[in-house]
């Protein structure tokens, strides 16, 4: 598209005045702030302003009809074991099969941890200092060598990390993974508006843009060309998980099993809340769908009701786990009114300048923000499952610099999950009351990335190393 036919675009839309500095800009700047316009979609922005930016009243969250969501127990909470063994089973096979591959959102930076560059270089395993990709990296490079199939991994970027994070891989060179199949796209962009609809420059040759939220992975994943690709290797299942958590299991054969068994076309994990103010969504069931209600959006009340045992009603925390089915990321991609992802609101102090190009730096809220959540593809989803999963196996992420969801707390319940293996494994380990071991250790995951793969090589091992701080296994 022309410069010409841009700028009269964006004019017939009323939004003429992210142009309004064009006849000072230099060649390369008008370059810059056409091709962010490029990324623009007007329609959407007017239909985002008529929904969200003007309406007024009605914009809490839809309670009506809410229930707890149906979860499959784990065996140790009550659930069937002869079903899990048989979800394995499945999810093995889809894996021998090539046809499932690893999903990672990773477009964030590591500001709160007072960290500067992208979150999957942040290092946090406690011996190596291994970064959150090598993590990764590793356990997706285990799980093909003990499927004796190679998967592909995606990686969903940010446009401010997106060449740092290249970069990171390269100088690494890939942590030991074939590089074609390790593949790198951005996510989407959107402007952010004025509380008047108009889109806010951030100078006067850029637009005041930040990235879509988790939600437009799907969006990224059909323009990349990513879902192409999968289709033409045979990859029909997507793992799908958030660059935070290094003890996720980026690739769990029954988590995977369950979804396929049940013609899940998005299934989700969940843990039991650990009291009721957690700062977790609630899987829950409104109008025979699945959903998840953020904390922010259910009452206190709602949150403290227990049944009759004392146990929480809204048990079913939501920690970003899921798997997706490649064809329904597609139909979610493809959007349309009745399909479509909703974007939600953020009121935000947006940097940006005034009529006369001069910087302002607001001191509260001048703006708005869009973004859109990936759990609200769930009520879209046919047959979508909600599997129980132990937070002391799967949850563990880096959040804060501090205190709760840190780089301390973090490295602590690796070596927990660690000592607890060993033990498993008939290995003298001393811990603490919290299972936390005396010793500093450390294990790869391409030494055992779950108890059955870890105590296969421990018990090959002649002799066996002493549980010693500075023990590393690998």
């Amino acid at each position: 598209m022309s410069y010409e036919q841009l700028i009269t675009n964006f004019r017939a839309a009323g939004q003429g005045q992210v142009f309004a500095f064009w006849d000072s800009l230099d060649a390369n700047e008008r370059a810059e702030l056409a091709a962010q316009a490029g990324e623009v979609e007007l329609a959407e922005v007017e239909r985002l302003n008529r929904t969200l930016v003007f309406k007024t009243g009605g914009g809490g969250a839809n309670l009506d009809g809410l229930a707890p969501a149906p979860v499959t127990r784990l065996p140790a909470n009550g659930g069937d074991a002869a079903q899990w063994a048989k979800a394995r089973t499945l999810g093995e096979q889809a894996l021998r099969a090539g046809r499932v591959a690893a999903f990672t959102v990773a477009g964030g930076q590591g500001t709160r941890l007072g960290y500067d560059g992208p979150k999957g270089t942040f290092a946090v395993t406690p011996l190596k200092q291994k970064s959150l990709f090598q993590v990764f990296a590793e356990k997706i490079r285990a799980a093909g060598q003990r499927y004796g199939k190679p998967l592909h991994w995606f990686i969903m970027t940010s446009h401010a990390n997106h060449a740092q994070t290249e970069g990171f891989f390269a100088e690494n060179k890939f942590f030991g993974l074939d590089r074609g199949r390790v593949h790198f796209f951005r996510q989407g962009r959107m402007p952010a508006v004025g509380y008047d609809g108009k889109i806010l420059l951030e100078t006067r040759g850029s637009l005041a843009l930040s990235p879509d939220g988790h939600g437009g992975s799907l969006r990224a994943l059909h323009r990349s060309g990513a879902l192409d690709l999968m289709k033409a290797e045979g990859v029909d299942t997507l793992s799908y998980f958030q660059v935070d958590n290094p003890l996720v299991r980026c690739i769990d054969a029954e988590f995977i099993g369950f979804h396929l068994a049940a013609g899940s076309e998005m299934s989700s994990k969940m843990v039991l809340k650990a009291y009721p103010e957690e700062k977790v969504g609630h899987f829950c069931l409104q109008d025979g769908k699945i959903v998840v209600v953020e904390y922010s959006d259910m009452p206190m009340s709602m949150q403290k009701e227990t049944n009759a045992d004392g146990s929480l009603r809204y048990a079913a925390g939501s920690i970003a786990i899921h798997v997706i089915d490649r064809e329904f990321a597609r139909r979610m991609a493809a959007g349309g009114e009745d399909v479509a992802l909703p974007f939600h609101r953020a009121d935000k102090k947006i940097a940006t300048i005034d009529a006369a190009g001069k910087a302002v730096k607001p001191e509260k809220a001048n703006g708005v923000k869009f973004e859109m959540f990936v759990f609200d593809a769930l009520p879209f989803a046919k047959n979508s499952i909600v599997i129980e999963t132990a937070r002391a196996d799967d949850f563990s992420p880096v959040k804060n610099a501090e205190g709760v969801d840190s780089p301390k707390t973090c490295r602590e319940d690796q070596m927990r999950q660690w000592a607890r293996w060993l033990k498993a494994a008939g290995a003298t380990v001393e811990t603490d009351a919290t299972g936390l071991p005396k010793a500093t250790v450390e294990v790869s995951p391409l030494f055992g990335y779950d108890p059955e793969t870890f105590a296969r090589r421990w018990n090959a091992l002649a002799p066996k190393p002493a549980i010693a701080s500075g023990l590393y296994l690998e």
